[in-house]
């Protein structure tokens, strides 16, 4: 059956959406699968095992691809703290196979009414150092996962919403083994920032004697538990009452105490927003609108090179990479200069996607050789905007779900940096956020930067949760990933090497990241070195042979309607279904 695919309006709504020791039963993770999963029926495909098996538990008791979500983030923000959790932000695509339509749910963070455009500058007007800014009650916002899944479940859930979390809690009560990553991360974090200065995250990640939780050691978490039962209760206890007491606190508690109040807990709301939907090659790709960027600058990427025959110019190629060095240059700068809470500065979106601007700028992407400076171009009706002096997190954790019907969840959630603001309510940690904002307001020329901070507004977001539909309206395969403003050329790469390389899932994710935000592109260890070699000729500034923290989770349907999972190996996910 032909459908026709549908972008759900943007609506407003009132929905809003510890300690450790020895455990006498520690559930530990299933057993391992391969990373690229085959099936003909439902799949989740998430950052950690135990998240996994949580929200295949939800498929199997009756439940759909939003009961699921809820239940991987449930146990995510319990077993993965250092990515995402109660006390964070997310965006999600839903697609509805029965109707055909698609909706985005906005669950970013949103400042407190306290807030101006000086949130970030000390008393002499000078922005705070990143890590001022960042272990400081300035960077919390009201999170918004918890509302913007409630705001879905009202729409699609099945099962009832207290079901999502008795996967979280038990593994709270009862204890999970602390994973290598979770080990690597609490001990690399320690030496650099102040996480073991923290009393709550001191006393639940570490040792008596000061070492890091080593792998293994058996984690409870009795204070996630009963926060965990309080929101399964009702969601609204995040926002209200003991709960929300406990995070205005934290935020509250020196040094450098943040203006968070419950008044701010209270008013948050999740939001319906339309999906941004653009077509390439054959295709539908479609992806979350502003704050996030992903939507525009993933969809503008691929328009800057569906001029260019990619197919004939893959991934062992200098040219193929060429091509998408020079277009995310181009699409990022464009990013930057203009993408910002849509509630508060106007983005041009449709002048950033129009035809003919697509045309000119896919122009500058013909030349044989780098681009000395790439800058922003001027879309029809806008002015040049101030120059961004946003910094760049890689915190976040992405999953996909396909349930029994065809549903199709694309979730993207963090809490910004590596354990948030380090700082701790309920069991949980709270989001440094708002350090997505530029820290200053203006820049060198006077000129308003659009991502300012401002009471109440939403910082601008590089999540990019994406659907593809193919002609008919069909789903066709769904990514995404963490990794702070990488995560769109994370995301653009599996794009283009599932649709113009003819890659696997499983084989787009394992293709070296190439990140090209700026004149400096930087490219992850395993690329051929050749290639290397022909991009430096070229004239590209390289920053080779690194490390790149993606965590890009893929579900593709075939033409058969047989389901492929990916998962990335950088990090601990895994692709399975019920």
């Amino acid at each position: 059956m032909i459908r026709f695919l549908l972008c759900a309006s943007a609506l407003a709504s009132t929905l809003s959406l510890a300690a450790c020791g020895e455990a006498a039963e520690i559930a530990p993770p299933p057993a391992s699968a391969p990373a690229e999963t085959r099936t003909s029926q439902a799949m989740v495909a998430a950052a950690n095992p135990l998240a996994v098996e949580a929200g295949l538990e939800a498929l199997r008791a009756g439940g759909d691809a939003v009961d699921a979500a809820i239940a991987v983030q449930s146990v995510l923000g319990l077993v993965e703290p250092q990515s995402s959790g109660l006390g964070g932000g997310a965006f999600m695509l839903y697609f509805d196979a029965g109707t055909g339509t698609l909706t985005a749910y906005d669950g970013r963070e949103t400042a407190p009414d306290s807030a101006s455009p000086d949130l970030f500058l000390d008393e002499n007007g000078q922005p705070l150092s990143f890590y001022d800014a960042v272990f400081s009650g300035h960077s919390v916002g009201a999170p918004g996962a918890v509302a913007m899944l409630a705001l879905a479940h009202g729409d699609h859930g099945e099962l009832d919403w207290s079901d999502g979390f008795d996967a979280a809690i038990e593994l709270a009560e009862n204890g999970f083994a602390v994973s290598p990553r979770l080990h690597g991360l609490i001990a690399g974090t320690a030496p650099r920032t102040p996480l073991d200065e923290w009393p709550a995250s001191r006393d639940y990640f570490f040792l008596e004697d000061g070492s890091p939780l080593p792998v293994g050691h058996p984690l409870r978490n009795p204070a996630y538990a009963t926060s965990a039962r309080a929101i399964a209760a009702d969601w609204r206890n995040l926002y209200s009452g003991p709960l929300a007491e406990a995070i205005v606190t934290a935020v509250q508690d020196e040094p450098r105490p943040g203006g968070l109040t419950v008044s701010d807990l209270a008013g948050y709301q999740a939001l319906r927003r339309e999906a941004i939907c653009r077509p390439y090659r054959q295709w539908t790709v479609c992806g979350m609108p502003p704050p996030a960027s992903g939507g525009v600058t993933v969809n503008e990427i691929l328009g800057l090179l569906e001029p260019y025959d990619m197919a004939a110019t893959g991934p062992e190629t200098v040219e193929g990479w060429r091509r998408f060095i020079e277009a995310s240059r181009l699409a990022y700068a464009d990013r930057d200069a203009y993408i910002a809470d849509p509630d508060f500065v106007t983005v041009p979106v449709e002048g950033l996607l129009a035809d003919d601007y697509i045309t000119q700028r896919a122009s500058l992407v013909r030349g044989t050789t780098a681009t000395p400076h790439v800058v922003a171009g001027i879309p029809e009706g806008v002015h040049v905007p101030g120059f961004d002096a946003t910094p760049d997190s890689p915190g976040t954790s992405h999953f996909v779900i396909v349930d029994n019907d065809g549903d199709v969840v694309s979730m993207t959630t963090t809490v910004e940096s590596v354990f948030g603001s380090h700082r701790m309510a309920g069991g949980f940690f709270l989001n440094n956020q708002l350090t997505d904002f530029s820290r200053v307001p203006v820049d060198a020329q006077g000129r308003m930067i659009p991502n300012a901070p401002d009471a109440g507004k939403r910082p601008r977001s590089s999540m990019s949760p994406t659907i593809v539909f193919d002609a008919e309206g069909e789903f066709v395969l769904a990514t995404g990933s963490p990794g702070g403003s990488s995560i769109i050329d994370y995301t653009a790469k599996t794009l283009v090497g599932m649709l113009d390389w003819g890659l696997t899932p499983q084989d787009a994710i394992e293709l070296p990241n190439v990140v090209a935000n700026g004149d400096v592109v930087r490219v992850e260890n395993g690329m051929d070195p050749a290639i290397l070699a022909g991009l430096q000729g070229l004239g590209f500034t390289l920053d080779a042979n690194r490390g790149e923290i993606s965590g890009i989770h893929i579900v593709r349907r075939l033409e058969d309607g047989t389901l492929i999972g990916g998962a990335d190996p950088r990090r601990e996910g895994v692709a399975r279904q019920p």
